[in-house]
């Protein structure tokens, strides 16, 4: 049998876009437990079930893997340290996180987007996981927008959409690309800046900075938005994506700056040089967020991958 790269495979897997849940359940002595799971899937309307995978890794595996009820909490946006909580506090999750039970005495997350009661209908072993299927005895849909996950990292589609929704004037999109341990950006006679394009049908940006990047002799994979913010006196929206790319054959105005040297930079505008600043810091950590604001207020919204 060929031997599988479980790296590989596993990064294979995480280009897969699914949401966040957390998984709870109480123990026989009637202590709670709980893991934050991606393996989540809707089964069936009628009757209504779904299906969770809990992995024997888990240290509370065996109460899924025996448990009679248990309930799955799919995660709002902006609840990404609850989803950390559960994925990798050692301590008492619970008390660290605001909930509530259910008719059975299982933890429900209380913001969650929805919330389900289950029965289990059948756990069946699978290689380093079980399918735990449940029948829904209950729900509660907050109707909020669920936190999304893929390649390791959040990200929060409604907080984005609502980003862009808001353009004023003309519209600006850039890429900040990482090439390795370097980031490309573009050389001007006001400073350095990331590669961007500009547009008044905002409709059109993603696609045409992707041709611009092209253009540039820059091949980029875009990912999860940065950076959005309005610069009101030039009534310009700006947004800011991160990607991974290279630059094999660049046009001569596009460098690559290690990212240990990126604070060090004077830029086209200062707020360009506070998102690069955040961008080297949070690049050290790999623990990203997305700024949404202005060019002088804002707020960041944490969107750090699960450890």
């Amino acid at each position: 049998m060929t031997q599988v790269d479980h790296h590989a495979l596993r990064n294979a897997f995480g280009s897969f876009i699914t949401g966040v849940t957390v998984v709870t359940a109480l123990r026989e002595d009637g202590i709670p437990v709980g893991f934050t799971a991606n393996s989540f899937s809707s089964v069936s309307l009628d009757p209504p079930m779904l299906l969770v995978c809990p992995g024997k890794f888990l240290s509370s595996y065996d109460t899924f893997a025996k448990c009679t009820h248990f309930a799955i909490n799919i995660l709002a946006e902006g609840q990404e340290e609850v989803s950390n909580t559960f994925a990798s506090f050692k301590g008492d999750r619970f008390a660290k996180v605001a909930h509530s039970v259910d008719l059975h005495g299982v933890p429900l997350i209380d913001g969650a987007a929805a919330q389900f009661s289950c029965t289990t209908h059948q756990v069946t072993q699978a290689g380093d996981h079980c399918v735990l299927i449940g029948q829904v005895a209950a729900f509660h849909h907050a109707g909020h927008q669920g936190l999304g996950y893929v390649g390791g990292q959040y990200f929060s589609r409604g907080l984005e959409r609502a980003a862009f929704d808001e353009t004023i004037g003309t519209a600006v999109c850039g890429a900040i690309v990482e090439d390795g341990d370097t980031v490309l950006l573009e050389r001007t006679a006001e400073g350095f800046r990331p590669p961007q394009c500009m547009h008044s049908d905002r409709g059109r940006l993603i696609a045409d900075l992707q041709t611009m990047l092209a253009s540039k002799g820059i091949t980029a994979e875009l990912g999860q938005a940065y950076s959005v913010f309005e610069r009101a006196k030039n009534r310009e929206h700006h947004a800011y994506f991160l990607a991974t790319g290279s630059s094999d054959g660049a046009d001569a105005d596009v460098v690559s700056v290690p990212i240990s040297e990126l604070g060090a930079l004077t830029y086209t505008t200062p707020a360009i040089g506070r998102m690069m600043t955040r961008f080297a810091l949070e690049a050290s950590t790999r623990n990203f967020a997305f700024y949404l604001g202005d060019t002088e207020h804002g707020a960041v919204h944490n969107l750090s991958g699960r450890t």
